[in-house]
């Protein structure tokens, strides 16, 4: 039985996953990048990313099948408690449940974090992105019309939001996912999702 796991990101699978991101970049309009990143400039945004949140890989047999991460909402003070989400996964490993076994691995690290809201950018036409986030719990929160600019034409898109937990009281500073990164629960946690993943 092919083997799954599910492990916080380092530099050392930014050739990977780059290459799962670039056809994202360069044949379709669900980045809004125009060119893939150098891989230097990859390795900047995992190592950046990972400082304070999470930034996930599925491997199956040892080959990366897709990732995910959160990143921060906006950088003012007010929105430390808002994160946005993204993930990736490879062609050939579509339709076994990877996106959402990421997913709700990121939605419970965010929890234990401090987080109460996570926001995702949907550049449409994408049905099938969007209906994924609403199986995973987002709801559309409204519509940058006509924002977007990519292959000779201005596109809408759609932010969806998902909270994590009820907006009462005065929140605390969340906890950087280092702190969290590499003890038992976010463990049992990865572990955990990996064995959700279809291997058949």
């Amino acid at each position: 039985m092919p083997t799954v796991t599910i492990r916080p990101a380092t530099a050392a699978d930014a050739a990977e996953m780059l290459a799962i991101y670039a056809p994202y970049v360069s044949e379709t309009t669900i980045s809004s990048e125009y060119e893939p990143p150098a891989h230097a400039e990859f390795v900047h945004r995992i190592e950046t990313c990972s400082a304070r949140l999470p930034w996930l890989i599925c491997r199956i047999d040892g080959v990366a099948a897709g990732y995910g991460y959160a990143a921060p909402h906006r950088t003012r003070a007010g929105y430390q408690w808002s994160a946005e989400t993204s993930i990736y996964v490879a062609p050939a490993f579509h339709r076994r449940g990877i996106a959402a076994a990421i997913y709700r691995a990121i939605f419970a690290l965010l929890t234990r974090q401090g987080y109460y809201d996570i926001f995702v950018g949907i550049n449409a036409p994408n049905e099938r992105s969007v209906h994924f986030h609403t199986a995973m719990g987002y709801t559309i929160s409204g519509v940058y019309r006509a924002s977007m600019f990519k292959f000779g034409q201005w596109r809408d898109v759609i932010w969806m939001k998902k909270s994590l937990r009820p907006h009462t009281g005065t929140p605390v500073p969340t906890i950087p996912f280092p702190a969290l990164r590499d003890d038992g629960e976010t463990a049992a946690l990865l572990e955990k999702e990996a064995g959700t993943v279809r291997t058949d």
